[in-house]
């Protein structure tokens, strides 16, 4: 292989682990609740339905937020927002930081989780 070729292929392989190491581990309900220590404040990524969910979110202004309850099949868990809150019935992957006695409004929903990022189920 000559160097012109062995270049670019170096450079996209070192591209896909650092890719691969900078996404969270996805795991289910039912193995934080297990053992929430292993996971207190770390990154991981969960996927499920949206069983309940409580919001506020008013257009137009910066008064936006909730938390809703996902479950996997597994077991369920509360998930924080700083964004909308998704309907009821809704599939989704969410990840975020794991974290003991998340609350939101002065309300305390216990073992959480805080929401980074969502993505929808494509239909």
């Amino acid at each position: 292989m000559n160097r012109t070729t062995k270049t670019p292929l170096l450079s996209l392989a070192a591209f896909i682990a650092l890719f691969a190491t900078a996404c969270p581990d996805r795991v289910s309900i039912a193995d934080i609740e297990a053992n929430p220590s292993k996971y207190q404040n770390k990154e991981v990524a969960i996927a499920g339905t949206v069983r309940d969910s409580y919001g506020l979110s008013i257009p137009g202004t910066p008064i936006r937020g909730g938390a809703y309850k996902i479950d996997d099949g597994t077991g369920s868990i509360w998930i924080v927002t700083e964004d909308g809150v998704p309907t009821k019935g809704a599939q989704i992957g969410v990840k975020g930081t794991i974290g003991n006695g998340v609350s939101w409004k002065g309300k305390n929903y216990g073992l959480g989780m805080y929401e980074k990022d969502r993505r929808f189920k494509k239909r």
